[in-house]
């Protein structure tokens, strides 16, 4: 194993935007609706968690590269179901930023989790998955 050598790689803007989900109970989705979860603000607590772990995702994922973030937005809404969450994450650096969005979807749905399993054990996270990357030589890729 090794972590790939980007030294000579040009810096460049690159993004990265990843959205995944959180199924839950009706009265689960109720409670957040209505402000009325013990812990709190469950959409602020998840989107500052997102924004907290993708500036932390080299300490999470062996190998992956400490990069400068030059943004990150984390956005979370409910949907009939549960939760949608969106993160967006941008850079002027030699690698790209995938990695930090993903990580900052997980983190924001696990948060989500954590304020609610008191009410809904059965909630399910699901579909975190890449939207779009740019920047760097592949270019622009969307799903």
């Amino acid at each position: 194993m090794k972590m790939v050598d980007v030294g000579d790689k040009q810096k460049t803007q690159r993004v990265a935007v990843a959205t995944g989900r959180v199924r839950m109970s009706a009265a689960a989705l109720k409670k957040i609706r209505a402000g009325k979860v013990e812990k709190g603000d469950v959409i602020g607590a998840a989107r500052i968690a997102g924004i907290m772990a993708s500036k932390r995702t080299p300490d999470l994922i062996p190998l992956c590269h400490p990069i400068s973030l030059s943004g990150v937005e984390v956005e979370v809404r409910t949907r009939p179901g549960g939760v949608e969450i969106r993160a967006t994450v941008k850079t002027v650096d030699r690698t790209g930023v995938e990695m930090e969005a993903l990580t900052a979807v997980s983190a924001a749905a696990l948060t989500v989790y954590d304020m609610l399993k008191s009410t809904d054990r059965g909630m399910v996270i699901e579909g975190i998955e890449l939207q779009h990357k740019s920047g760097g030589r592949s270019g622009v890729w969307n799903r």
